[in-house]
């Protein structure tokens, strides 16, 4: 490992989901971890129910997305997952990719968790969900996103009426994007 000067910038998005195609780009030769298929801790376990490998938890919120998925026909490789709070910036230098949170799933779907995360926490406005960067299946994968996040929170004990209903407009305007 090596420190490098930066900071992340939540704001960055168009940024941040560039640097994060170019890691992905990067990375597409990697082989699967052999390590995904055994973790079990709560993103994990939330990643596999937003692909509908597992159940979700009960909820109405996480049943009306999880309706709208449908299956994709994409590859999988080895993507960062945690992208938005893990891309540094400094004046005058690339921006890099830290805290390497791995998953095997459709090139895009880690551009979608960190659009979805901007629009739920950090006031990326609504609007712009539509914007899909070049990225085939947006829709979908902001649907996977939005329902990753979301089961996430409830795995780890953190939904609220608060969060739910900070997540209904977000689902909403993803539904309304067209496949």
């Amino acid at each position: 490992m090596e420190w490098v000067p930066g900071e992340s910038d939540e704001t960055r998005i168009d940024d941040i989901v560039r640097a994060g195609l170019a890691f992905q780009e990067a990375i597409t030769v990697e082989p699967r971890p052999s390590f995904i298929e055994a973790s079990s801790d709560p993103w994990s376990r939330a990643d596999r129910m937003a692909w509908g490998e597992v159940a979700s938890p009960n909820d109405s919120l996480l049943a009306r997305i999880g309706s709208e998925c449908r299956s994709i026909a994409a590859p999988e490789q080895v993507i960062h997952g945690d992208l938005l709070g893990n891309v540094m910036f400094a004046d005058g230098r690339p921006p890099v990719v830290i805290d390497w949170a791995p998953y095997w799933r459709p090139p895009g779907l880690g551009a979608a968790i960190a659009v979805v995360d901007a629009v739920c926490w950090h006031g990326y406005p609504l609007r712009k969900l539509g914007r899909d960067f070049g990225i085939e299946h947006w829709r979908q994968l902001l649907l996977r996103a939005l329902l990753f996040r979301t089961a996430t929170l409830h795995l780890l004990g953190y939904w609220t009426e608060d969060q739910h209903q900070r997540h209904v407009p977000v689902a909403d305007a993803i539904i309304a994007l067209r496949d």
